[in-house]
């Protein structure tokens, strides 16, 4: 089982450049090609969130486009930047959007494993919650998965990353309580978040959480607290997660590019 978890495209409409310089959908394609390299190909593909710049049609319809080439089943979740409403319009074929009229958190077998992705959207805003009903409802999941290893994502990270300002921006309602549910679940192998177009990782409610790189641009690491938000233009990347029976999931790294490779070893290398 191979799951590739791309994140924060940030998908303008055919045309147009996210903060007048980046041609984002462009940049997914890139990173959609980059999938389709990959052998053995990827059993699905998940998407954590700020999939397009804001809930217009034109946006969501250059994300249908550049996704389109991939073969295998392919899982959207919402981030800030998203629309509920025209997400769903966007992908009507997309049913597992609509296991909840209120929000779109789904839960697929996945063979192997079992997915369950949760939506931390916030409307018109840039941090993330978890609201009463949307934890009960990750609980009445988790207690029905007794026998399968369980991958959570979510957009919003539930923990502190050091970047100051993308920690203001987190998720600030329902993070202990979340943790609190986790913890009572060691079924949950991993915990794959967006938000911070960086790759992290800590230790959280006694399993991995990990975030994403962005297949556009990446935040700048910087771990001063008076640190002001700004870019960078490191490489675009994915992870890739693998499961392997008897060990659990993991996790490698792939930058988006062309690169010089693959070269033999010399000296009986």
């Amino acid at each position: 089982m191979l799951v590739a978890q791309l994140s924060d495209p940030h998908v303008m409409s055919a045309g147009e450049r996210a903060f007048g310089r980046l041609n984002t959908g462009e940049m997914l394609g890139r990173a959609v090609n980059r999938v389709l390299q990959l052998d053995p190909l990827p059993d699905v593909v998940l998407l954590t969130g700020d999939l397009a710049d804001g809930g217009a049609p034109g946006p969501y319809q250059e994300l249908r486009r550049q996704l389109a080439p991939l073969p295998m089943p392919v899982y959207l979740m919402p981030g800030n930047h998203d629309e509920r409403a025209a997400l769903r319009e966007a992908f009507p074929e997309a049913h597992y959007l609509r296991q909840d009229p209120d929000f779109l958190h789904f839960d697929v077998d996945l063979g192997a494993l079992r997915l369950i992705a949760l939506d931390s959207l916030v409307p018109g805003k840039v941090h993330g919650a978890l609201c009463a009903k949307r934890l009960t409802w990750l609980e009445q999941r988790l207690e029905e998965q007794q026998d399968k290893p369980v991958v959570l994502a979510i957009h919003h990270p539930p923990f502190t990353t050091g970047i100051a300002r993308m920690d203001d921006y987190g998720m600030q309602a329902g993070a202990a309580e979340f943790a609190e549910i986790v913890s009572r679940h060691p079924r949950v192998e991993r915990l794959l978040c967006g938000h911070l177009h960086r790759p992290i990782q800590a230790r959280w409610a006694g399993t991995l959480a990990m975030t994403a790189p962005s297949t556009a641009h990446q935040i700048t690491l910087d771990l001063r607290p008076e640190a002001s938000l700004t870019m960078q233009m490191e490489p675009p990347g994915m992870l890739l997660h693998q499961w392997i029976q008897g060990q659990g999931l993991v996790s490698h790294l792939l930058p988006v590019g062309d690169f010089e490779g693959p070269l033999p070893f010399g000296g009986g290398h």
